[in-house]
């Protein structure tokens, strides 16, 4: 089992980065997916998540309107779209995968917003 995530990197703020996360060893759409972001000293929270067929979404009140999480399940693959970034988004972003007995995380991708 797998998760890679890939897209993350320096932004200046009010610019956009899109995360991908493609997932191997596991029925892809048997899982509810979702990005999770921490930064030092603090918990990890919960950004964005997306149910296996895609048809139930909810958003962390902090990224309400500015991010957009979908997914690909021919290529196995949950997408981050991240818009009006602020340098509060700065952090490593992480993409999980969980069902009722399973839980995977991914190795993480940092995002930076700064000027």
């Amino acid at each position: 089992v797998q998760l890679v995530e890939s897209g993350g990197g320096l932004v200046q703020p009010g610019g956009s980065l899109r995360l991908s996360c493609v997932a191997s060893g596991f029925t892809f759409n048997r899982y509810a997916l979702s990005w999770h972001r921490q930064v030092p000293g603090k918990e990890r929270e919960q950004v964005a998540l997306i149910t296996g067929d895609g048809g139930i979404t909810h958003y962390n009140d902090s990224v309400k309107g500015r991010f957009t999480i979908s997914i690909d399940n021919f290529k196995n693959t949950v997408h981050l779209q991240m818009n009006g970034l602020k340098p509060d988004d700065t952090a490593m972003y992480y993409c999980h995968a969980f069902s009722l007995h399973n839980s995977y995380w991914g190795q993480g991708t940092q995002v930076t917003v700064s000027s």
